[in-house]
């Protein structure tokens, strides 16, 4: 049955949630891959690098949006740059394993519900999932275009330094379609899917 939540999304929702399920999203998200990442988890989580007022300001205006929020792996197209005047061309996910060495952290930090991408992620993202809780929801691959329509509005965007793919975009989504493939009770589609397929290819090779 399709569901339809609105960001935030408390913890019984998430936990309501079950593999295979097909979840129209709507409310306040942001974009963030791998600098993005990185930036979170050395500068505020492991303090590797040190905290510019900027950092702290950006964290700080990003807090409320992501307790019980959702990050996106997503390198949009973004129009209007020379005005300001933002605008999705393309919002396709980007392949979310290229995260698994910080998400299960940021998770943590940010207190987030739950992580959009394609292709599911690992073990430490799925023992995360178990304990904020959240999910991870697997947006679906080739559909940039369809899936930007389903952006009403980009609020803002902040460290645009690292380019417009890996920047963090503010966006406002309406009935943004995605697929639980990993859920907070430890069930992953992914390697269920893997593990099937496995069988099939030894069954084959004997």
């Amino acid at each position: 049955m399709l569901k339809k939540l609105k960001i935030p999304i408390n913890e019984e929702e998430i936990k309501d949630l079950k593999v295979g399920e097909s979840v129209l999203l709507s409310g306040v998200m942001i974009t963030g891959r791998d600098a993005v990442h990185k930036w979170i988890h050395d500068t505020f989580i492991s303090q590797t690098q040190q905290a510019t007022q900027e950092d702290l300001d950006v964290l700080n205006d990003l807090k409320p949006i992501l307790s019980g929020g959702l990050i996106y792996h997503c390198g949009p197209v973004v129009a209007g740059l020379d005005t300001k005047e933002y605008r999705f061309v393309a919002a396709g996910p980007t392949t979310s394993i290229r995260e698994e060495a910080y998400q299960r952290d940021v998770i943590r930090f940010l207190n987030l519900r739950g992580v959009i991408g394609k292709g599911g992620m690992g073990a430490k993202t799925l023992k995360a999932c178990q304990e904020a809780p959240a999910v991870y929801f697997h947006a679906i691959g080739g559909a940039a275009a369809l899936i930007a329509e389903s952006v009403t509005e980009v609020i803002g965007v902040h460290k645009l330094e690292f380019g417009v793919p890996e920047a963090i975009w503010v966006i406002k989504v309406k009935d943004l379609p995605v697929i639980v493939t990993m859920d907070a009770h430890g069930a992953s589609l992914h390697t269920s899917v893997r593990e099937k397929s496995k069988a099939v290819l030894e069954r084959l090779i004997r």
